[in-house]
């Protein structure tokens, strides 16, 4: 029986802008995946955030048209989870018997050895990574930096499957919408348009 090919695309979405749209669909388009199923993290402990609300809005906007493409639900169970091994346990529980394929930009991958149950979570996944701009032009190649994760967790015997989604680099950022926001300057083309007029309606980032 084949298993049905599964994205999770994780994030804090403080907004959700084309590039997430973007990387989602080239997951969806290079790895054969059914469904990907949008994971909002309801309480970064790493920094401020829009409240979880606002962000799973829209969210479920930006992403209303696309019948494969799915919103994880605001459930107890979903906005308690503390770490991406009890998302990924939630959903395995929901879509049994299903190939996962961890969707996720280049800087958060290169976080992956410090994940807590990085031995549980790492091998059950294709990890799709897509790339992103980082600090310094003298960044090394995408495949070495990856390379370098895979050889970090071999030396806790953890055993990896990633790929490069191949994607044009997109400068647009989270942070650059809030800023533009901020600097009252347009969001359009930057995010969706029920995205945009989401953020007009409830005066975010000003």
């Amino acid at each position: 029986m084949t298993k049905d090919k599964i994205g999770i695309f994780g994030g804090t979405f403080d907004p959700v802008h084309w590039a997430h749209l973007l990387i989602a669909e080239g997951a969806c388009s290079q790895f054969g995946l059914e469904q990907v199923i949008w994971v909002v993290n309801s309480r970064p402990h790493y920094k401020r955030s829009t409240p979880f609300e606002h962000r799973w809005e829209m969210v479920r906007q930006a992403i209303a048209d696309r019948h494969d493409w799915t919103i994880a639900p605001r459930s107890d169970n979903f906005v308690q989870a503390k770490y991406a091994s009890q998302t990924l346990q939630q959903l395995q529980a929901i879509y049994p018997d299903s190939s996962w394929y961890w969707i996720l930009g280049l800087d958060t991958f290169l976080t992956l050895p410090r994940w807590y149950h990085r031995q549980e979570i790492a091998p059950a996944c294709e990890w799709s990574i897509a790339p992103r701009p980082l600090s310094g032009s003298e960044s090394p190649p995408i495949q070495v930096l990856c390379d370098r994760v895979a050889q970090q967790l071999a030396t806790e015997s953890i055993d990896i499957r990633w790929q490069i989604i191949d994607l044009p680099l997109v400068g647009i950022s989270a942070s650059l919408v809030r800023q533009y926001c901020c600097d009252r300057r347009s969001i359009r083309y930057l995010v969706p348009e029920a995205v945009k007029i989401y953020i007009s309606t409830h005066q975010l980032y000003v």
